[in-house]
């Protein structure tokens, strides 16, 4: 995509969904992401592949939103079947930060080919995504989860928080 956010392709199976992750995995498309998934999960679906191969980057929010659905899933405990989140072939790069940050451990990280690549849709944009507050807010989300995970992240974030507070507070005046 020519804005510098990720493309997002989607495959769904019987047994799981693959969902694709090209380019630079940011804010700007992490609502999509994150709407995609609690769709699908809706629908029944509990085991999902995220091919990263071709993802060189993802920022702070979409490894906060990320978190976010490996926290959910991970404490999914009432009697259905627990969701997964697998992250296929991450760059050195994306599984340092995922290290870095304290939440390596929300996913299983496997490495291979990846499956059904042929037959992924692209996943269109939605409003919500270009809304400003709605972007605001899930940073915000992101952020404030990334830093409840891990003590660590409190220096790195805070200052990020305290913008988007502020912010947010413009947007509903």
């Amino acid at each position: 995509m020519s804005n510098g956010t990720a493309s997002v392709s989607v495959w769904v199976g019987d047994q799981f969904v693959c969902i694709k992750l090209s380019g630079r995995a940011n804010f700007q498309c992490s609502i999509d992401f994150k709407t995609l998934i609690n769709h699908l999960h809706e629908k029944g679906h509990h085991r999902f592949v995220i091919d990263t191969t071709e993802c060189q980057l993802m920022d702070s929010t979409f490894l906060g939103v990320l978190a976010g659905l490996g926290v959910r899933f991970s404490q999914q405990n009432n009697g259905s079947t627990a969701a997964s989140l697998e992250l296929l072939n991450p760059s050195d790069r994306v599984f340092d930060m995922l290290e870095n940050l304290g939440i390596a451990h929300l996913f299983k990280i496997i490495r291979g080919t990846a499956p059904v690549t042929n037959e992924l849709s692209p996943v269109a944009t939605t409003a919500a995504s270009s809304d400003r507050a709605e972007t605001t807010k899930t940073c915000l989300e992101a952020h404030r989860l990334l830093m409840e995970l891990n003590p660590a992240n409190v220096a790195k974030f805070k200052d990020v928080t305290k913008f988007l507070e502020e912010d947010l507070k413009r947007f509903s005046k």
